[in-house]
């Protein structure tokens, strides 16, 4: 169906498990995800939705290379 390789699995985390690993809010990740600075959630089917955790590491991963690269 797709290719997946081992280093790069991919997982939905829900909604708490977001707010978990970047310490953000709730309304903090909708405000960002509709101002283009989080990764959009994704539709599971009816209302329920959760995002692709290896978007959210990215983005986590990037906000360290911008403290990094401001020294």
């Amino acid at each position: 169906m797709f290719n997946q390789t081992e280093d790069k699995k991919m997982k939905f985390v829900k909604l708490r498990e977001v707010m978990v690993i970047t310490s953000l809010a709730r309304s903090t990740i909708y405000k960002f995800a509709a101002e283009g600075r989080f990764p959009k959630q994704v539709s599971l089917g009816g209302n329920c939705v959760a995002w692709v955790e290896s978007e959210v590491v990215e983005w986590i991963e990037a906000r360290i290379a911008e403290r990094d690269t401001a020294r």
